[in-house]
């Protein structure tokens, strides 16, 4: 059965950035994805999305700050009356844009950062802009607008995520995510380097959950684990077209982020197709809706229509095969994959990443 309707709009509207983090999770062959939807179609994209019943907007990229045309965009949202979200690496920004952004309907903000020092970021951002984005911080709060920070974790910086929880309390956030990597994209090309061991994770837990106890109603602490350590996979993207609808910066409409990196899938291209036909009508977003596609062990599982058979995208970039049960997943014949993955972690990693490669794509 289709759901009814998406409750959030994922705006993916460049993948242009400025840093080359090598956890990224946009399209590792970045120079295949120049073209950018125009102004006028985002607005038609944000109308359809209401119409649809979206009711939250999420900007992203790469970094949506190098759109010119970004507060026409969150304008047009703001004449729907979605929530929106800027998700953003904070650079490049000024103080003087932030406010006209507010002014155009912004909601709230969610700054990313890749280390709690400036060397530690250009380590894995590739260049420095630490003190860009703490002061990136320090607008969004002293204008009203709520602070959401979000840290990668890995294995080169997840021993300091005491540090993290302290720096979001200093700078006056409301949230803070940290989120293990999610190894597709860029990540999964330096897994080798990035996944934590065992211990590190799980003194980094311990950490966070009395963090989350000490600062209950103050600020909210969100520690998500990596998948490989899990056992049992995430509800990726809350499942396949259940809830989120995507939009590529060239106007790809995917149920996730990396759906278009899945060989065999005809994804509807906006603006030749709607959302709603997008939502309802095509198979790419039916494929994997539902438990009928599930093979053992996860047709057979009380947790189906729980975790909905875990993320497809990483299915197939470690088995081959989109529709196999999540490696991340105990029960998963192919669950070794994972659990070697594991045993390397505890090795000595690699000495240098492999970097986002086109920092700027025009």
């Amino acid at each position: 059965m289709t759901p009814e309707h998406p409750y959030t709009l994922v705006a993916e509207l460049t993948y242009r950035c400025p840093l080359q983090c090598a956890y990224c999770s946009n399209p590792v062959e970045l120079d295949r994805h120049r073209l950018e939807l125009d102004t006028a179609v985002w607005v038609r994209i944000i109308e359809q999305a209401e119409a649809l019943g979206v009711v939250q907007l999420n900007l992203s990229g790469g970094e949506p700050l190098l759109r010119d045309d970004l507060a026409e965009i969150i304008g047009a949202a703001r004449r729907r009356e979605l929530y929106v979200n800027l998700i953003t690496s904070a650079v490049p920004l000024a103080r003087e844009r932030l406010a006209v952004l507010q002014k155009a309907g912004l909601d709230a903000v969610q700054i990313s950062l890749q280390d709690s020092t400036p060397a530690g970021s250009a380590a894995v951002a590739g260049v420095d802009r630490f003190d860009a984005k703490i002061a990136a911080a320090e607008w969004t709060t002293a204008l009203g607008l709520p602070l959401t920070i979000n840290i990668v974790l890995h294995r080169e910086n997840i021993e300091r995520v005491g540090e993290f929880i302290a720096l979001a309390e200093r700078l006056g956030a409301q949230r803070v995510e940290l989120a293990n990597t999610q190894y597709l994209g860029w990540a999964l090309a330096n897994r080798a380097k990035l996944l934590p061991s065992r211990a590190q994770l799980e003194r980094a837990r311990d950490i966070a959950d009395e963090a989350r106890a000490r600062l209950r109603g103050q600020m909210e602490v969100l520690f998500v684990l990596p998948d490989y350590y899990a056992d049992r996979p995430r509800a990726c993207m809350d499942g396949w077209g259940r809830r989120f609808i995507v939009v590529a910066p060239d106007g790809l409409v995917l149920p996730c982020h990396a759906a278009h990196t899945l060989p065999g899938f005809d994804f509807p291209r906006a603006p030749q197709h709607s959302l709603e036909h997008a939502w309802r009508d095509t198979e790419a977003f039916q494929r994997f809706r539902g438990d009928a596609w599930m093979p053992e062990p996860c047709r057979s599982c009380d947790k189906r229509h729980v975790d909905f058979g875990g993320c497809r995208c990483q299915a197939f970039h470690l088995t081959g095969e989109a529709t196999a049960t999540d490696p991340a997943c105990g029960l998963s014949p192919q669950h070794g994959i994972v659990l070697r993955a594991r045993h390397e972690a505890d090795r000595v990693p690699p000495p240098s990443y492999r970097y986002r490669s086109l920092r700027v794509v025009r």
